[in-house]
This record gives structure tokens, C-alpha cells and sequence, in this order.
């Protein structure tokens, strides 16, 4: 699996919802960008309690789901942007059927490896609240699979628009980015597959602990 990186992008933390910040908003960087244990130098997350570190270093939303958000949404301008879903690696041909937890790929100098589906959270609503009629886009997210999703660094590195993303090992081959996200997020796992994802050591470890507390 060989994909074309379109743009990376980097955001810095702005006032976001009144006094609170967020660097949600992400704008394509020119030149190469360093990718670090912890993401691209410079990107800034607002909240680290929630957002960031080592599990969460870069996030993929796949390009291809921006056509969906047309039909859903209506023309918003915002959409023409790579990174208006706070997302780091602008990709097209790519979805969460296609990835699974643990693949490993190169990028640039770096590599990175999926570590977890994106939960959605109420940002993904007040970013496009600013430009168009938002409320649902959350639940809309958790119906329809679209989520996107993290890696983490393996070996740092650095990329820049034009570089190949490229697959160089398969994780865990029965578990895609979707699955696990319909099972973790979309609470639609079964007892068996709880046990699975509480045990595999490539999925991140929040969302490891997330499947043993839902067996008890």
C-alpha cells in the first residue's frame, strides 16, 4: 500500500469556544516537517489532559470523507482545507477499512504505526458551527465509521507534501481501524472480541483498558 501525502499540516493553539483554546484547526506546512515521538515540530494541542502525546502523534482524516460532509453539511469552504478536521496527514484513497491496528508505515524519514481509532468529540461540531448548521456531526461520526484515526512514532524522522506513505508491515490483520472503532466506540463488541482487544498490545492503552472495563 503506497499513498501520496497531499499535505501535513501543523495548528497552533487559539481561542476556540470563548476563553478556551484549541489548535483543532490545522493548515499545510511548506518545506519538511520534523515528526517527533510526540508529533510534528512545531503542533500544538491545547489539552494535553485529552489530546496529544505519544499515542495520539499524528492523526490521519481521510481526504475521501470530505465529499461525504458536502452531501451532509452543504459547500462549506472549510471542507477545500486538508486539515479541517484536525488532521496532520492529508491523504486520499485511504479509509479506515483499509488500516488496521499496528500497520506500520514509512513516512519521509519516520516511522509511524496506527495505534488507535479518533474518538469524536464535541470540537469537531463548534469548528464547523462556525460556517454552517453542525449538530449531529458527532453521532453522525459514531454512525457512519468515519473517525479517522492516530499513530504513534516509531522512529522519528521528517516528511513534507509529496512524500510516499507506505505500508511496510500489516498489524493486526483482522482488526481495520473501522472494526475497532465499531467495536470500542460504537459499543458494538462482542464478549470475545472485548478479551481480544484487552489484550493486544499494539492498540493503545487507554483503549485496552477501555475493553477490559466493558467485560466487567
Amino acid at each position: 500500500m503506497k499513498r501520496t501525502l497531499e499535505a501535513i499540516c501543523t495548528g497552533t493553539a487559539r481561542p476556540f469556544n470563548g476563553a478556551e483554546l484549541s489548535a483543532f484547526a490545522k493548515y499545510p506546512r511548506k518545506g519538511a516537517v520534523q515528526i517527533l515521538e510526540e508529533g510534528l515540530a512545531p503542533d500544538e494541542q491545547a489539552d494535553r489532559r485529552v489530546h496529544g502525546g505519544p499515542e495520539m502523534a499524528l492523526h490521519l482524516y481521510p481526504l475521501d470523507h470530505h465529499a461525504f460532509w458536502r452531501e451532509t453539511l452543504g459547500d462549506v469552504d472549510l471542507l477545500d482545507h486538508p486539515g479541517a478536521f484536525g488532521s496532520n496527514l492529508a491523504v486520499s484513497d485511504l479509509t479506515e477499512s483499509e488500516v488496521h491496528i499496528g500497520d506500520r508505515l514509512r513516512l519521509g524519514s519516520a516511522l509511524i504505526e496506527v495505534s488507535q481509532p479518533r474518538q469524536p468529540c464535541w470540537k469537531i461540531e463548534h469548528r464547523f458551527g462556525e460556517h454552517c448548521k453542525s449538530k449531529g456531526m458527532v453521532k453522525t461520526i459514531i454512525e457512519s465509521g468515519r473517525s479517522g484515526w492516530y499513530f504513534r512514532v516509531l522512529e522519528i524522522g521528517e516528511a513534507c507534501a509529496g512524500d510516499v506513505l507506505e505500508r511496510t508491515e500489516t498489524g493486526e490483520s483482522d482488526w481495520t481501524v473501522a472494526r475497532t472503532f465499531a467495536a470500542l466506540v460504537a459499543s458494538k463488541a462482542s464478549k470475545d472480541e472485548l478479551e481480544e482487544l484487552a489484550e493486544m498490545e499494539r492498540l493503545a492503552p487507554k483503549l485496552r483498558e477501555k475493553a477490559r472495563a466493558k467485560l466487567i
